[in-house]
């Protein structure tokens, strides 16, 4: 008989950790029993698991005994300083935040280009970032078959990627906006309401050189994912009043020759990704129509013609999903053997 498990997830009462609770309920992952944590204001709020109403515990150092998997979105603090306790009960942690991303001794997985990492672990596997995910899922088959020289990405990221508050502030700002009263917003630092924020907010700063972490985040997730330091990337990461679902505008070059039509093959071939490239039939990617699915999709591949071996794609993915809760969901699936 199949083993049933015992998961929590901390940061059940966010828009991951809802998705999160959704995921493994749609994807029948063997939940015995489902710990749902939060901070003190959640404890005792009633959200519903297969039908069931559970009740939200508060994130304590003793939430994790006898927890077999912790599903973690609370934050990157929140997992650095709980994370350990969860591994000491005998857990092992899938970890949303950006907290051990780069963590030489973690590792940091997407499923279908680096799956053998998972069992490397030492308790603690990281999900990448949003924006990564969708990228490497893409870019590992023309890898594979031609090895990639430098990549050079533009995001258009739905404001879901910054959480609940940030949905909210978008409908309420656009709804003011049309009706001219003025708004005070409290996530963005600029409008977001039929504008575009070349700086993605709560991303943790500037770096040096004046990109920002979400920026820094794709570059060096790539690399370790890729396990290929070689790979140079560059990316510029915006924000668009899109409620659901990043967009990405990525540039490849190679170091041999992918044709249009072999690029096609490779990815129609990739696990979940799902090529959509018919432009004189007006189909292409787009975020709404990647809400709510779990598969990447590419189109708008084209030749680049002022580099050797360029390749232009359009990516699309919704980042609730296989930019955060699925993608977590399927490392614990690969992890128990499902």
């Amino acid at each position: 008989m199949a083993k049933d498990y015992v998961v929590a997830v901390m940061g059940a009462t966010g828009a991951v950790g809802q998705e999160m609770m959704q995921t493994l309920e749609k994807r029948g992952f063997p939940v015995r029993e489902l710990r749902l944590l939060a901070s003190a204001r959640s404890k005792g709020k009633k959200l519903v698991f297969k039908g069931k109403e559970l009740t939200v515990e508060e994130l304590t150092e003793k939430s994790f005994a006898g927890v077999d998997i912790v599903l973690a979105s609370a934050g990157g603090s929140i997992s650095k300083q709980f994370a350990p306790y969860a591994v000491k009960a005998g857990a092992v942690v899938i970890d949303n935040t950006s907290a051990f991303r780069m963590d030489p001794e973690v590792p940091l997985v997407v499923p279908e280009v680096n799956p053998e990492d998972i069992f490397t672990n030492k308790g603690i596997i990281a999900n990448p970032n949003c924006s990564t995910i969708q990228m490497v899922q893409v870019l590992k088959p023309l890898h594979d078959y031609g090895k990639i020289r430098r990549v050079v990405v533009s995001t258009y990221q739905a404001v879901s990627g910054a959480g609940q508050k940030a949905i909210n502030e978008l409908l309420n700002e656009i709804e003011a906006v049309m009706q001219g009263k003025p708004y005070t917003r409290t996530v963005f630092p600029h409008q977001i309401a039929f504008n575009a924020l070349p700086r993605i907010p709560q991303s943790g700063g500037i770096e040096d050189g004046g990109y920002t972490n979400e920026e820094m985040k794709m570059i060096k997730e790539t690399k370790k994912i890729m396990h290929d330091p070689s790979i140079q990337v560059t990316a510029t990461c915006v924000r668009v009043p899109v409620v659901r679902g990043h967009s990405e505008s990525v540039n490849v070059q190679t170091d041999k020759d992918i044709s249009v039509e072999l690029a096609r093959e490779l990815l129609s071939k990739t696990p979940n990704v799902v090529v959509l490239d018919d432009i004189h039939n007006e189909k292409y990617p787009l975020a709404t129509d990647a809400s709510g699915k779990y598969e990447t999709f590419v189109g708008r591949i084209r030749k680049d013609d002022t580099v050797n071996y360029g390749l232009n794609m359009w990516v699309v993915s919704d980042n609730l999903l296989k930019g955060a809760a699925l993608n977590a969901v399927q490392i614990a699936e690969k992890l128990i053997g499902k």
